[in-house]
């Protein structure tokens, strides 16, 4: 759980990166970017510190994650201010379905871990109402756009589960 929560959280911060390296930090869009990627880099300090304290490995996928989330950032970016809104909106549906499922899993088990996901995922979902009342909804192609992120987003955690 910790190796692709980290892996995730990393790569929510990327994708802010390039975001905001196509956006700059004028843009209407900005403030919110900036603050929800200030969100993300506590949530990766959090995850790095509990897999240092408990000798989790990273997943070597890390170097495609950085590139992959800053192209996908700087791409929607591209598109418009909508479309980097509707990439939030994806990535924060999956991520929301991701932690419930952790969550379910984890039961009483490890109550730190559980309370720190839970904390995360009511970010999370914060950071998707954002996008939306920032028009990732009307994004052009929203549909097709936020399925072909949302399903990246599976295949990314599923793979940084295994390698």
């Amino acid at each position: 759980m910790l190796r692709v929560n980290q892996a995730g959280e990393y790569g929510a911060t990327r994708i802010y990166a390039g975001q905001l390296a196509v956006l700059g930090r004028s843009s209407p869009a900005a403030h919110q970017i900036a603050r929800m990627a200030a969100q993300e880099e506590s949530h990766l300090a959090r995850f790095n510190h509990l897999m240092a304290e408990r000798r989790v490995r990273p997943t070597a996928l890390q170097p495609l994650w950085k590139v992959a989330g800053f192209a996908l950032g700087a791409a929607t970016a591209l598109i418009s201010e909508k479309a980097a809104m509707a990439c939030t909106d994806a990535v924060e549906t999956e991520i929301d379905r991701h932690y419930a499922e952790q969550l379910a899993e984890l039961g009483e088990e490890d109550p730190e871990l559980a309370a720190d996901i839970a904390q995360f995922q009511a970010e999370e979902l914060e950071h998707r109402e954002t996008a939306r009342e920032h028009g990732a909804q009307d994004a052009v192609g929203y549909p097709l756009l936020t399925a072909a992120i949302r399903a990246g987003c599976r295949v990314a955690i599923e793979l940084s589960k295994r390698i």
